[in-house]
Formats: C-alpha cells, sequence, structure tokens
C-alpha cells in the first residue's frame, strides 16, 4: 500500500512532516522518503530503505539537517519517493499512492511521442512518479495534467506535488484512497490517516472528494478541481489496512470493527452456529476490535491465548518473500498456555487470503493444547487480487485459497459460481466452508457476508469498492 504527509507553514515544518509521516508506516514497510524547500537551501531529498528498521529510526539525523517551511513524506510499498521532476511546469517533487496497471504501455507511447528517456531503478523498472511526471508534462499545467494522468492510467492514483511555492493534493477519481486537510494558526498539512496530525496540533479542515485537487499555501487552501462524491472508497482500509484512529468518510475504523464482530456474532445466532466455547480471540492486530465486538454480542468471555511480539517486526509481511513473512508470523507469536491448553477457541481474523499463515497460527494452537479452534473471517471470501491498489504480493488469483478450492473443484468454470461460494446458505458455500476447515484443520468457519460488511461501515454500498469480494469496480 503506501502512505504519505505534507505540510506548509509560515514556520518551519520538517519535524510535524517528520513525525506525520512516520505515524504513516503502518501501511508500508519498503521505502520512506521525505523532500523539502527552502529559499536558502533549495530542494532537500531524502530516502531510505525500511525494510530492516523503521522510518522513525531511518530519518532522524536527516531531518535534524533538513530546513523548509515546505515539506512531504511518503512511505512506500514499492518505488523510491518522493522524487525530484523537472519538466516545462518547473521543479517540483511528487510522489503517489495506487498502482499502474498498464505502466509499460504507457511507457512506450511517451517514449514514441517524443519523451526522450527515463531514469531507470537498479530493477531496471521506472519509477511510477517518474511516469507520471512525464504523462503531467503533456498539459500546459497542474490541474490539467493531474487529470491527464489520472485518465491515462490503468488503476489508481493518488498523490502529492510540491513546488517552491505550494503543494498540490490529488485524490483518486473514485475516491479509493482518502485524503485529508488540516488546518493550524501558522499553516495546513494533508493526510493518507487522519489521527496523523492531531498531536501536531492541526484540526480537520476537510477531506478531498474522489478526484479533487487542491493547491495548498501556508495563508489557504484553493480548490483547482471540484471532484465528485460519486466515490468508491476501499472497504478493507477499515477491515484491515486503517489504523485503529483512523477516520475515512466520517467513520472510525475501531468502532467499524467492533460493530462488524456484533454483526458476526449476532448472524451466527440468529442462524444457530454460535459454538460452545471458552474463550472468543482475536487474530492480532487488526482482529482484536473485531473479536471484541463479537465477544460483547455473544456473551462469550474475550481472551488474548497468545501476545504478538512486535517490537522488531511490527508487521508480519515486512520481509520481501513469502518464506521469511511466515516465519516471523510463526515466531513472534507468543502462548499463553493457561489460556490455550483444553480450551475451545474461536478466533477472528481480518480477513482470509492463501491460508498459509493461518494454517501455522492453529497447528501452533494445538501443539500448545487447544482442544477446538473455530475462525470467523471479518469480511467475506476474497475472491479476486486487488487491481486498484498495491494490496496484495499474490502473482495469480488462484494464490487466493477461496479461488483454489473453487478452480480444483470446477475448473475455469467455477468463476460463474462464485457469488454462490461466498454465500454460506448455498451447497457451494457450504463446500467452500468445510473444504478451507478441512485444510486448515478448524473445528468450524464462517465469512462475514458483504452485506453485515457494508452495515458494519455504514456507508451505502455504491460508495464501497467491493472488488476483490465480487468482482464489482
Amino acid at each position: 500500500m503506501g502512505g504519505f504527509f505534507g505540510a506548509i507553514s509560515h514556520n518551519d515544518c520538517i519535524s510535524d512532516v517528520f513525525f506525520g509521516t512516520d505515524y504513516h508506516s503502518h501501511l508500508g514497510t519498503r521505502r520512506g522518503g521525505m523532500a523539502a524547500y527552502s529559499p536558502e537551501l533549495g530542494f532537500q531529498r531524502s530516502i531510505h530503505s525500511i525494510e530492516n528498521s523503521p522510518f522513525r529510526t531511518k530519518f532522524e539525523n536527516d531531518a535534524a539537517g533538513i530546513h523548509g517551511k515546505l515539506c512531504i513524506g511518503c512511505i512506500s510499498d514499492s518505488d523510491p519517493q518522493p522524487i525530484l521532476v523537472t519538466s516545462k511546469l518547473g521543479l517540483y517533487a511528487i510522489c503517489n499512492v495506487g498502482i499502474i496497471n498498464n505502466a509499460n504501455e504507457l511507457y512506450n507511447e511517451l517514449l514514441d511521442n517524443g519523451c526522450a528517456n527515463f531514469e531507470s531503478m537498479s530493477s531496471g523498472n521506472i519509477n511510477s512518479s517518474a511516469l507520471i511526471g512525464a504523462l503531467i508534462a503533456q498539459k500546459d499545467n497542474f490541474t490539467d495534467g493531474i487529470k491527464y494522468a489520472q485518465e491515462k492510467i490503468d488503476g489508481t492514483l493518488t498523490l502529492l506535488i510540491m513546488t517552491k511555492d505550494c503543494i498540490i493534493a490529488a485524490r483518486d477519481r473514485r475516491g479509493r484512497l482518502p485524503i485529508i486537510i488540516g488546518k493550524r494558526d501558522d499553516g495546513y498539512c494533508l493526510s493518507f490517516e487522519s489521527f496523523a496530525f492531531q498531536k501536531l496540533g492541526y484540526t480537520t479542515y476537510k477531506e478531498l472528494a474522489a478526484g479533487e485537487i487542491v493547491k495548498l499555501t501556508a495563508d489557504g487552501c484553493e480548490t483547482l478541481e471540484q471532484g465528485s462524491y460519486n466515490m468508491r472508497i476501499c472497504t478493507f482500509l477499515w477491515t484491515y489496512y486503517g489504523y485503529p484512529n483512523a477516520v475515512y468518510e466520517g467513520v472510525n475504523v475501531e468502532l467499524m470493527r467492533a460493530r462488524n464482530g456484533e454483526i458476526m456474532a449476532e448472524t451466527d445466532i440468529k442462524n444457530g452456529k454460535l459454538p460452545d466455547v471458552d474463550y472468543v480471540c482475536g487474530v492480532p492486530d487488526s482482529g482484536i476490535p473485531h473479536a471484541i465486538g463479537y465477544a460483547n454480542k455473544s456473551g462469550i468471555p474475550f481472551a488474548r491465548p497468545f501476545i504478538k511480539y512486535t517490537p522488531t517486526w511490527p508487521r508480519s509481511f515486512m520481509p520481501q518473500t513469502q518464506a521469511m513473512r511466515n516465519r516471523v508470523a510463526k515466531m513472534k507469536l507468543i502462548p499463553v498456555h493457561e489460556l490455550i491448553d483444553g480450551k475451545k477457541l474461536l478466533f477472528v481474523d481480518d480477513s482470509i487470503v492463501r491460508g498459509t499463515q493461518m494454517r501455522e497460527t492453529v497447528e501452533f494452537l494445538y501443539e500448545n493444547g487447544a482442544k477446538e479452534v473455530h475462525m470467523r473471517s471479518a469480511c467475506p471470501p476474497i475472491m479476486y487480487g486487488c487491481k486498484y491498489l498495491n494490496f496484495s504480493r499474490s502473482n495469480s488469483e488462484l494464490d487466493l485459497i477461496a479461488r483454489q478450492i473453487i478452480q480444483e473443484k470446477e475448473g475455469n468454470e467455477g468463476v460463474k459460481y462464485i457469488s454462490e461460494y461466498s454465500d454460506s446458505s448455498t451447497e457451494r458455500g457450504k463446500y467452500l466452508r468445510d473444504e478451507i476447515c478441512r485444510r486448515l484443520k478448524l473445528t468450524s468457519l464462517e465469512f462475514q457476508s458483504l452485506p453485515g460488511t457494508v452495515r458494519a461501515v455504514g456507508l451505502p454500498e455504491c460508495k464501497l469498492c467491493t472488488y476483490c469480494w465480487n468482482g464489482k469496480e
């Protein structure tokens, strides 16, 4: 995924961006970067790998040496960002969050039309922000250039641009990702996560609409493109990616997750599927509030039978190889034997993607004496790899456990019946759940339904992107 933070002020704002960007570390684990401008020092930029050390430790010294009243920072799971771009629109820094599915096509088109070259990264790939900058330069101003780039790109483009005089922010055309503007007496900030600026003394000024483009100076926020409230914001932000304190479109992440767990318990009670267990538990971290909601509604005590050791590995997907991610996920689960041995447990996890880590977690619980392990997924079965965000490292949809099972049972024809497999009341839906139980050694399994997920968010379904669950754009 990724995230960013920027500020423009009458005073030096480097420390604001340092802390604000660090508050986005849960959204990416590969690279971090900062860029600033001051008349005395010009543009300054710093980029570091954060694969083995957090953003804060890598940028403490840099932040002390950078100065300016304009600054942007980025956490990235892909390219080094921000980068500096020189074009007919001038010299500026740019960073983005999203995904470009047709990058090669766009590179070739730009080269054919006279774009002389692109700076390549060591991997041989072109930096996404460099490609975006080249697209923006096809027009005579930033507003038209950004709109042109968003139209040409197959995927999602949300970005920040910092010139010598201002910061321009653009939310993607369908509003799949958020941008929130904060205001303080001496200036403005902008952030992917709303909570990131609260400790810095900013208050929420506005949340950009889908496709909205704004220009920030220390004295004001000017709308360059109005945008639309015909959005499709990513629902998975609430289910998994968003930090508990975050608020998107007026809906707090922690409250949504607790409400989601209550709805799952309510459904199990209604359908006579509430299991006889000793404890309800959450798979840390994002599964915990879902589990608390389930426990509160069901009346079954909540407990933590294992604790995740996070000081050195805060996210299980931090390593770049699946094998190492699986090893880390296993290493950091520390059992509380007294809450596992001889106990019947119901766990709530945010989602079931490949099933690899869940299988190891279940084996870990049985190894420590668990009598039964029931599982509830806080969202519907994931049926499609996301094509709008840099969400999954899966190379194929057949990496998804639900799609594997469907493919093995029905071949290529199975895609016609995905809606039935998602529905627990159908024969195909029952088969999917039984087969996942068999493969993962679960006592029982249920998924939150799509209507239940939408109800937990509290926004109309037409405003939510649910592509990974039902394939609808």
